[in-house]
Order: structure tokens, then C-alpha cells, then sequence
């Protein structure tokens, strides 16, 4: 399948999440070339336990050397390496810290301790952490944003019911919501092949409120950049109805139409805004 023309632009949203291992140093390159959003250096699932070191190495040079591209990394769980990666990250321009199997805002606390000003993404992967979502939310100044992780959530529950994953995802977009973060990205497509069914499930993730995606390979990053980038007649209807809802209010109207006579309600107005906030700039700019 092909993406959507201008899909590949980058934007001031994430709409993709490119994983790299850790390890695999040679790959680096290739993830900042491709036209994903953020790239994370994984140390965790990725890399095998006697190649954690050299990992954690690579990491901190590659960090010494890239200058503009937002790189995350995923660090190990704290209690099993964590905290030596977080110590070797301090220091460097390591763009922000995703925090694997978090459960309790006291990790996320010894987290900021370890690695102090670097935003923080707690990812919610277990019963305990889905549990505790709206507390890792708000459990520090530091975190900037939840993720779900369905594959190891699943192991731990026993199932990977679609509905079961679903509820759980649904917790953390609630928890996202009040506790006023950006909407969570979706967690991987494990069958890398398979870019019809990576739309598809992009489309559902989408329409169910969550906001780009975590990837395992370069080839689904312009699939799911497009899935997360707004149609341009869309941009261009939104657009309109808040300069229309501004006329209106400039001119002392207290009732909003659209420009079929509709009333305009808060809400909309709010959808409206929030779609442009993850529009390509040179998409919402006048012809």
C-alpha cells in the first residue's frame, strides 16, 4: 500500500515511535533516515543480558553525536539495569526516557532522581501499571506522556483478547485525558509484513481516540504516518469553522453556525483545534 501524499513531512506531533535496538549501533542511522517522528534506542526487550553494556554504550555515544532528531530510549526496568542506564544517560541529549513495566509513581520519582529535567513516559504493560494509570499519570512534573504495551500486558493476564487489550488501552487514553497528557500512541504491530492490517488497526486505534504509534521496522512508518496525518479537506473544513466561530465572536454572537447553518457547539470547536494541533504546519498554511 502506498501512504498519503505529504505523509512522510514531519510534524510538531509524534505520530510514530521507531525502535532500535540498542545493540545494533549500525542501525541507527537508517532509523533517523526514515521519516519517523522520534526514534527510541531500546535497551530492554530488544537486547540480549550479556549485550545490555555494549548497548548502554552505543546509546550514550550515538547521543554525544545527533544534534536535531528527537532519539528516546528505552531504558530497563528499575530494579534489572534501569538505574545504570539512567545514570549513563545524564549528561547527554537523550530527548526523553520511556520507563518499561512501570507500576508505582515511586519509580517514576527515583527515575526524575537518576536522570533529573529529562521528560519521562511511563509505559503501562502489566495489571499493576494499567492499574495504577491515572497515579503515574500525575505522579510527577517530569512525565510528559503514558504508553501501552499489549504484548507484555498480555503475557500477564494470560490472554490477548482483543476486548480484554482493548479495556486496558481504554484505561490509560482515560488516564492520559485527566490527567490533561497528549493521547497515548498505540503499541505495536508485531507482524511487520502484514501493512494492510497495520492501516486497518491504525484507523480503529485512531477512531478510538489514541494519537500515533510505536513501530519495530522502517517500512510501517509511512503507514502509520499517514494514518495519523489529517486529511487535507479535513485541515481545511476545521480551519474554516474556527475562523468562523472567531467572526462570530469578534462580532459579539454568542451562537456559532458552520457554513451549512449548523450549530457549533464547545465540543466541535475543541475537535476542531485539536486536529489542526496535529496537522503538518505547511498543511493549515493559506494557499
Amino acid at each position: 500500500m502506498t501512504a498519503q501524499p505529504g505523509a512522510g513531512r514531519r510534524t510538531a506531533v509524534t505520530r510514530t515511535w521507531l525502535y532500535v535496538p540498542g545493540d545494533r549501533p549500525d542501525r541507527f542511522a537508517r532509523a533517523l533516515a526514515s521519516e519517523a517522528d522520534a526514534v527510541v534506542i531500546d535497551l530492554e526487550d530488544a537486547v540480549a543480558a550479556a549485550r545490555k553494556q555494549r548497548a548502554r554504550e552505543s546509546a550514550v555515544d550515538f547521543l554525544g553525536r545527533v544534534r536535531q532528531h528527537p532519539v528516546y530510549v528505552r531504558v530497563n526496568p528499575l530494579g534489572e539495569g534501569g538505574e545504570n542506564d539512567l545514570a549513563a544517560l545524564r549528561g547527554t541529549r537523550v530527548h526523553g526516557v520511556r520507563i518499561p513495566k512501570c507500576e508505582h509513581p515511586a519509580q517514576v520519582a527515583a527515575a526524575a532522581r537518576l536522570l533529573p529535567g529529562v521528560p519521562l513516559v511511563p509505559l503501562l504493560e502489566t495489571a499493576l501499571g494499567i492499574e495504577h494509570a491515572y497515579a503515574l499519570a500525575v505522579g510527577h512534573p517530569s512525565v510528559v506522556g503514558l504508553a501501552f504495551g499489549a504484548a507484555d500486558l498480555a503475557a500477564d493476564l494470560g490472554t490477548a483478547h482483543q476486548d480484554v487489550l482493548d479495556t486496558a488501552a481504554h484505561r490509560v487514553l482515560l488516564a492520559a485525558a485527566a490527567a490533561r497528557l497528549p493521547r497515548p500512541p498505540m503499541s505495536v504491530f508485531p507482524v511487520v509484513s502484514d501493512l494492510e492490517g497495520l492501516a486497518a488497526d491504525c484507523a480503529r486505534g485512531r477512531e478510538r481516540g489514541f494519537f500515533g504509534r510505536s513501530v519495530v521496522h522502517p517500512t510501517q512508518v509511512p503507514v502509520v504516518n499517514a494514518a495519523f496525518t489529517p486529511a487535507a479537506q479535513d485541515v481545511v473544513a476545521a480551519r474554516r469553522l474556527i475562523e468562523r466561530v472567531e467572526r462570530a465572536t469578534a462580532d459579539g454572537s454568542g451562537a456559532w453556525l458552520d457554513e451549512h447553518g449548523n450549530l457549533v457547539d464547545a465540543a466541535a470547536l475543541r475537535q476542531a483545534r485539536a486536529l489542526l494541533s496535529t496537522a503538518d504546519p505547511a498543511a493549515d498554511a493559506p494557499a
